[in-house]
């Protein structure tokens, strides 16, 4: 419940909770040196120029998009008509874990979204693993959603000039191409918007926003029209398990309403704005996407998006009888997941300059221009690495991979709401979670649920992920962070 008086000042943190020289691997750091450190970098710091409704545009943006446009048509012939339903599980698991989310932003209102609130509760080693986690659901998000725009700009080249991009260049290896061009130059566009600045970054994100808003809107007015009631029979051809199935691919649908909580340091208000700005955006997503679902299934019969490209933009037509509005869903739709792509990379960039500030990953990236007040160089190098990645992976992989990440850096967020109410009780909070401590009990066992229903080559790429992540804690991050320079 939102806590509308003013927040009282945070108390010091009680002697037993300091960080300590002989435990090295669980040394917190405070959240008042948390919340001091906010905003400042290497050369310069982050502005606040953000209020509540761009912070819930940079989480709308960074969620609505790729999952409905793309990811709709490889969930739904694992749950048949029943997909709806797998959108309705993946909203709660998201649900009970931005009631977490909110709590904490409210509290730590810095950029290091989960990573921060796992750093002043679990301690430094979860906190790394968490931040590993984080640099792979965005990071890795950024790609797949990349790889997803490519699909419905053939689309759009298609409706309007009759030609499409080349599958040479237009899709990655063991695809049918070499590279995925178009993936590539639309997180190349991102980053040259980002680099501007985050007030103006955030005025291009909500045109989008609002643009994509608008497409689906007028997706659902045109797509009730093509329903057939015969469509929704059998409701779930596959069973619970494909329900739970769809349900784990879909989460990737959700990814992303944490992303305000990355621009912790750069909004007005953190401790007002960022709880609403999270549940604001989460309840917008869930709706929509549930709304679209519906209709999309009930316009389509379930077996035909195996292997239906752009599906919302074939419903369009087929309902209509006219490519003109398979089009205008496109059109839509590129602009859409060009803004998650933009919202994502935001997000990213900002939980690496958390934790090179914390001394964990090199310092380059904590660097901020001093024009844009912006990390510029942080910028450059996630672009180019998530450009690649977008260019050469199939969307598949990326977005599973990016599900679990995700699933494991929730799941943290949860514990970490139960152990700071505990250990800090009087702490001022704008926001706390409802029916404490079975929100986040809950929050956590669907993540846990969620994860368990990931395929084994998830878990053998997670693994491999996890086991690099320690290698680069143990052989880097440990003797330099600043915690530990701060005890010689």
């Amino acid at each position: 419940m939102l806590d509308h008086g003013a927040a009282p000042p945070v108390t010091p943190q009680p002697e037993s909770e300091r960080p300590r020289p002989g435990n090295r691997l669980m040394r917190r750091k405070p959240v008042e040196q948390l919340v001091a450190e906010g905003g400042h970098g290497e050369g310069g710091s982050l502005r606040r120029s953000l209020g509540m409704w761009q912070l819930t545009m940079i989480s709308i943006g960074a969620t609505l998009g790729t999952g409905i446009f793309v990811v709709l048509g490889e969930a739904t012939p694992l749950a048949g008509p029943a997909v709806a339903i797998s959108f309705v599980i993946a909203g709660l698991t998201a649900l009970f874990s931005a009631l977490s989310y909110a709590e904490l932003a409210g509290s730590i209102p810095v950029s290091g979204s989960s990573y921060s609130y796992s750093y002043a509760t679990m301690g430094e080693i979860v906190a790394w693993i968490c931040g590993w986690c984080l640099i792979l659901e965005y990071g890795v998000s950024v790609a797949a959603v990349a790889v997803g725009w490519g699909e419905y700009l053939n689309e759009l080249l298609d409706g309007i000039l009759g030609v499409t991009i080349p599958q040479t260049v237009s899709a990655p290896l063991g695809e049918g191409g070499y590279i995925n061009l178009p993936a590539l130059v639309v997180i190349m566009l991102a980053m040259v918007f980002l680099m501007g600045g985050a007030k103006e970054s955030a005025r291009v994100n909500t045109i989008m926003v609002v643009v994509k808003i608008a497409t689906l809107v007028l997706f659902c007015a045109i797509g009730f029209l093509g329903i057939k009631a015969g469509n929704y029979t059998p409701l779930a051809p596959l069973g619970v398990t494909g329900i739970s199935a769809a349900a784990a691919t879909l989460f990737f649908s959700y990814i992303g309403f944490d992303a305000a909580s990355t621009a912790g340091e750069e909004a007005k208000n953190p401790k007002r704005d960022l709880p609403r700005a999270i549940m604001l955006s989460l309840l917008i997503v869930t709706v929509l996407y549930c709304l679209v679902a519906l209709i999309a299934v009930g316009a389509m019969p379930w077996q035909d998006f195996e292997g239906t490209e752009a599906a919302l933009a074939q419903i369009m037509k087929d309902v209509t009888g006219h490519s003109f509005w398979g089009v205008v869903l496109a059109a839509g739709a590129v602009v859409a997941i060009a803004s998650v792509v933009f919202a994502v990379l935001y997000g990213q960039t900002r939980i690496l300059f958390a934790m090179a500030r914390d001394g964990l990953v090199p310092k380059v990236f904590a660097k901020v221009d001093p024009r844009t007040g912006t990390p510029r160089a942080n910028t450059l190098i996630v672009s180019v690495f998530c450009a690649l990645l977008a260019a050469t992976i199939p969307l598949g992989e990326l977005a599973n991979a990016t599900s679990i990440g995700t699933l494991f850096a929730f799941a943290l967020v949860n514990v970490a709401v139960i152990i700071l109410r505990y250990t800090r009780p009087d702490m001022s909070r704008t926001f706390r979670v409802a029916l404490f401590p079975v929100t986040p009990i809950l929050g956590f066992a669907f993540c846990a649920y969620m994860m368990y229903s990931l395929p084994g080559a998830t878990w053998l790429v997670f693994g491999g992920w996890m086991a690099a992540g320690l290698v680069f804690y143990f052989g880097y991050g440990m003797r330099r962070s600043r915690l530990a320079t701060a005890e010689k």
